[in-house]
């Protein structure tokens, strides 16, 4: 097997941390809207960190405990991990909602239930680490906030919650030393920005927000989080699948538009001879707040694709066709 480059790290805002700029998200593993067997998530995780992922995110909510579960076993003993997590939901020992538990096959039998509080954000940060085996999460993100995930009036609440107890919380392990920095995991920019009023935040894992398809945090919550050392963790780049050969955008049907302008976008790959995936996969980097990249692989054979496509070789010229036929922002900075 030809032997890969080294994958390099960055600085995650004003931490010192350093992540790999390709990471490892353990969602889609955990049976996200498909059956993965144990196997697969064993051999997705050693191959990723044989191949020198040093950063790697999970949470309660993938697969109600199996993510972390996996993760823990994968990395526990092993140096120069860092380790992501989130908190924002306790998992109890409950009847699971039919759709949620359909959403997630495979996953363990425990209800995700939503709670920002001091006291549920102190208590799934416990939790995670028994489920994970270690004595060490070194970043810990409130999870799934925003009115996308839970409609304008009850996010008014949940948001209120989150910015007190659960802001509290997070901000008494930084002190403490317990954790080396905080954050959100959220689907949105908005409530990244609304987050920064009320706090100082290390890091934001944003899921599909800045991506191939998307810039427009370039103009508000980018400049925003580069004033204020916030480093940006980009989670979904292949936007729910559409920029991976799907036909999903934002976790349902891909609309006409959205089709349209990745099909011109898988046009001026062609032309270039690179695959769609790298290119999504390669570009957030090109901003240097950027610090990781994590797509989320569900089995070994992905992981390898993934491995495969994040080291091609991208010329310049894509990039700057992309921008000439206006299918990136005008101001979007370009990797190197």
């Amino acid at each position: 097997m030809e032997k890969r480059p080294a994958i390099q790290k960055r600085q995650l805002g004003n931490t010192s941390l350093q992540l790999s700029e390709f990471g490892l998200g353990c969602a889609a593993m955990a049976g996200n809207h498909r059956t993965v067997k144990n196997h697969d998530i064993r051999h997705a995780l050693t191959s990723g960190l044989s191949a020198g992922i040093e950063f790697v995110d999970t949470a309660p909510f993938y697969g109600f405990g199996r993510s972390e579960h996996f993760v823990g076993a994968a990395i526990r003993n092993k140096k120069g991990i860092v380790l992501s997590t989130k908190a924002g939901r306790v998992l109890k020992k409950e009847p699971i909602p039919k759709d949620l538990m359909a959403d997630w096959p495979g996953s363990f039998p425990f209800n995700p239930v939503y709670d920002y509080t001091y006291d549920g954000v102190m208590r799934s940060y416990e939790d995670s680490l028994q489920r994970l085996g270690v004595d060490k999460i070194n970043v810990l993100l409130l999870h799934d906030i925003g009115e996308m995930q839970h409609g304008a009036e009850l996010n008014k609440k949940l948001f209120a919650d989150a910015m007190s107890g659960g802001y509290k919380a997070l901000d008494e392990l930084r002190s403490s030393g317990e954790i080396e920095g905080i954050g959100l995991g959220v689907n949105e920019s908005e409530v990244c920005i609304a987050a920064m009023e009320h706090g100082q935040w290390d890091a934001f894992l944003l899921a599909g927000r800045y991506t191939l398809l998307e810039q427009n945090p370039l103009h508000d919550l980018l400049p925003a989080c580069e004033k204020a050392g916030t480093g940006i963790i980009l989670g979904g780049p292949y936007n729910s699948g559409i920029l991976a050969g799907g036909d999903t955008w934002n976790y349902a049907k891909a609309p006409k538009e959205v089709v349209t302008k990745v099909q011109a976008i898988i046009k001026v790959c062609e032309s270039h001879g690179v695959p769609l995936q790298s290119a999504a996969l390669q570009f957030p980097l090109g901003h240097s707040i950027v610090a990781s990249v994590i797509p989320g692989p569900r089995s070994e054979a992905e992981m390898e694709q993934n491995l495969a496509w994040f080291h091609t070789d991208i010329p310049a010229s894509l990039w700057s066709d992309l921008k000439n036929e206006k299918l990136l922002d005008e101001h979007a900075p370009l990797p190197t």
